[in-house]
């Protein structure tokens, strides 16, 4: 059994919680949960499994899991997401660890389930994240997009094996998401004082969905890549919308969408 945590943070995620600690049951004698005080059945399905469940009030991600990190009881991390699971594959490769040094940092690819069907194009696939690490060597920072300082991705050890991550169930719980995501985007923006050009709003989304769907392949996942490079290219213009709407004085509901 490799000396590792796995670290895990939720908010109402009942519908996947009991999958991913299915897939990395048996594989650690420490599996945290950090729960921001979820309204749903996840503290119950946590309570089934051989876990330690703590409520911890929600400071965003980067933060959230930096506080999940330190109550592991050791220094090597697994870090996933409650929508994650390991698959076989990868859970062997991570088993294997034992005899590694803890030190060292590893990599793995991550496929994703959009509304049932696994998307390979579009540069949704590898999608390599490193998730394996020593936390006295790393720290998560990002408002948005988390990322793990003090760790160079180039030389993390890859591992054999996908981690599955099942994001979207609906079109309509993926545009939800979006809106919240691109006002963090636009806030974000914002207090960095970017102003992004009339013309950058007009042409960036139109490149993001020439380079996605054409150039990365999205075509190649049938009807769900061509609604993933549709919304992807609409996340980018309210993204900019948004931003020039806060220079201007509005509010983000104010936005011209």
């Amino acid at each position: 059994m490799p000396q590792l945590s796995v670290v895990i943070i939720t908010f109402n995620e009942e519908r996947n919680i009991a999958r991913c600690l299915d897939s990395v049951a048996d594989l650690t004698d420490d599996i945290l949960v950090v729960d921001s005080f979820s309204t749903d059945a996840t503290e119950a399905i946590c309570k089934k499994y051989n876990v330690r469940f703590i409520r911890h009030q929600w400071e965003g991600y980067a933060a959230s899991k930096n506080f999940a990190n330190r109550q592991a009881r050791h220094d090597r991390i697994l870090s996933l997401d409650a929508d994650e699971a390991l698959s076989p594959g990868l859970r062997r490769s991570i088993a294997r660890l034992a005899g590694e040094g803890a030190g060292i940092a590893y990599k793995f690819n991550r496929l994703t389930n959009y509304c049932g069907h696994w998307i390979r194009h579009g540069g949704w696939y590898p999608d390599t994240k490193v998730r394996i690490f020593d936390r006295t060597k790393a720290q998560w920072r990002g408002s948005i997009h988390e990322s793990l300082e003090g760790i160079d991705e180039k030389i993390a050890v890859q591992l054999a094996g996908d981690c599955y991550h099942y994001t979207y169930y609906s079109v309509a719980e993926h545009l939800l998401q979006m809106r919240g995501f691109t006002d963090m985007m636009a806030e974000d923006g914002f207090r960095k004082g970017k102003r992004p050009s009339l013309a950058r709003l007009l042409i960036s989304p139109a490149a993001k969905f020439i380079r996605d769907y054409c150039i990365r392949g999205g075509f190649l996942d049938g009807k769900n890549g061509l609604v993933i490079g549709a919304l992807s290219a609409y996340a980018t213009y309210l993204k900019y919308a948004k931003l020039r709407s806060l220079h201007a004085g509005n509010t983000l509901r104010e936005a011209a969408l």
